[in-house]
């Protein structure tokens, strides 16, 4: 039996079939952009009829007296603010300049040669039992990148797969799982944990007036969480996905020649370039006065850092320079025009993403003015003080509960700024400490990324795959994502049951207990 992606499959059990109900089911929606179209106009007339029920939450931060009411997007002053904002909605949507940054240095390193060549010498190398674990760690630990492995790994690890013999959907799918479903998970400090702890404090604030949370909150869990993640990434695509998937029998082919002396000698000049290219880059970042660190001397601990905030252009700039060496060396590029020409003909693939990516920042701007998220938020932790779960049980519960808001909730910064205040006061008084829900909200906001349409680069990773499946929907991606998503969210929640009752901290100098 073939299926959508052109795949010869082999006999299925009651997971696969399930898998394939979700995929037939999903695949049966509209085009992506039709369906964001479609989404777009439901929330639309959602936000008139709750606002006509006069739906609204009352928001847990006690200085704020006036209830959320869904705003009526359909009013007067709504199709205002639709018309008077569909272009800047589309502009500001967060993972549109990302992409198109990234890929003109990704598209000058592709088009020159260097990437293939760096395929044929390192991959076609590689042992073929290490290749699914180096793709999702490296996914893991793109997070220290902010959100370039969504448009630089991703992809790439499609064309590793591919490379390999293996099924590329397998490689985006192991890749992508490592970026967004272990997002949350690295072995040293993001950009993610100052940013929550930053929440985390104020809310502990509220119960003790003293209290003070570390971006190193959730060190600890979070590098033995990366081992976790790969592990599991690794035995998902390879016992799970991979099978259901089949062999690959789509058109496109990734086909690479014995690597010649030439492209060696390239490839070391490509080499010295990167270095030197790190080497700006650490004088600008290691001196405690450094032009990438703010003026307290912040690098990576505070999210206004001119290091995080340059980040995509570095990434690019790390993909451009040794790309334009290596073209320079292996004469794929003789003048300027030629780079100009790689450029252009990159951005000319992307005329399908950001199609999508209109369609995808209107639904999501739209979501956001209607307030239909933040209630949603509100009323779920409203949900769990009811229902008076106690200890372990209710941080499990916390963390299922996350991972659903998360499906209508994009951004993990807006979801916890308004979860903090009733969970973490709450978690305080039950004797555990605020980062061990801060630690609990991360695991749930991780884990459901990989299989929500809402997620801002949702749509680009469906572009990706429809360059080895031009046919392939959103259901389709989605099924083969759910795997990860289940086997993340139990496997997390199974460490930290253990890790909470044999009371290891979390973190330096950062105990379970309050």
């Amino acid at each position: 039996m073939k299926s959508s992606t052109g795949n010869q499959k082999p006999k299925q059990n009651w997971g696969d079939k399930f898998l394939n109900v979700v995929e037939k089911t999903g695949n049966k929606l509209p085009h992506p952009v039709t369906l964001f179209f479609i989404f777009a106009a439901t929330v639309l007339v959602l936000s008139f009829v709750l606002s006509a029920f006069d739906v609204s939450a009352q928001h847990p931060d006690p200085d704020i007296e006036e209830p959320i009411k869904v705003i009526n997007l359909l009013s007067r002053e709504g199709i205002r603010d639709i018309l008077t904002g569909a272009v800047g909605n589309f502009t500001g949507f967060a993972p549109l300049g990302v992409v198109l940054v990234a890929m003109l240095g990704v598209g000058v390193a592709e088009r020159s040669g260097l990437i293939a060549a760096m395929l044929k010498k390192i991959v076609m190398g590689a042992p073929d039992k290490l290749v699914t674990a180096v793709v999702v760690f490296a996914g893991v630990m793109s997070s220290m990148a902010s959100d370039a492995g969504y448009v630089v790994l991703v992809p790439l690890g499609a064309v590793i797969f591919l490379a390999k013999g293996r099924h590329p959907i397998a490689g985006l799918a192991a890749a992508f799982a490592g970026v967004s479903g272990g997002f949350s998970s690295n072995l040293i400090i993001t950009m993610i944990d100052p940013l929550l702890g930053g929440f985390t404090q104020e809310a502990a604030r509220m119960f003790d007036a003293t209290y003070s949370v570390t971006p190193a909150a959730n060190l600890y869990f979070m590098m033995a969480s990366t081992v976790l993640i790969t592990c599991i990434g690794v035995l998902i695509t390879e016992k799970v996905v991979e099978p259901r998937l089949g062999t690959y029998t789509g058109s496109y082919k990734q086909d690479l020649e014995p690597i010649t002396p030439r492209e060696i000698k390239s490839l070391k000049i490509a080499l010295l370039a990167l270095i030197g290219f790190i080497a700006v880059v650490a004088l600008m970042t290691i001196p405690e006065t450094g032009i990438l660190r703010t003026d307290e001397g912040a690098l990576l601990d505070d999210p206004a850092s001119p290091f995080i905030g340059a980040m995509i252009p570095l990434i690019s700039a790390s993909f451009f320079i040794p790309g334009l060496a290596y073209g320079i060396s292996a004469g794929t590029i003789r003048k300027d025009k030629d780079v100009a020409k790689f450029m252009e003909e990159t951005m000319s693939t992307m005329g399908g993403y950001i199609v999508l990516a209109f369609a995808a920042a209107q639904f999501v701007a739209y979501f956001e003015w209607s307030n239909i998220g933040l209630i949603l938020a509100i009323s779920g932790a409203e949900f769990l003080q009811a229902i008076n779960l106690t200890g372990i049980p209710l941080i499990l519960a916390f963390i299922f509960v996350s991972g659903i808001i998360n499906l209508f909730v994009g951004s993990a910064s807006a979801k916890w700024a308004i979860m903090a205040p009733v969970f973490v006061p709450m978690l305080m008084t039950m004797g555990y400490s605020p980062e061990v829900a801060q630690l609990a909200y991360r695991i749930g906001d991780s884990t459901t990324n990989i299989i929500s349409p809402l997620m801002p680069y949702f749509a680009i990773i469906v572009a990706f795959a429809q360059k080895y499946d031009k046919k392939l929907g959103i259901g389709t991606l989605i099924s083969t994502m759910v795997p990860y998503s289940i086997a993340f969210m139990i496997a997390w929640m199974i460490m930290l049951t253990i890790w909470m009752l044999i009371g290891l901290p979390i973190g330096p100098e950062t105990p379970v207990i309050y």
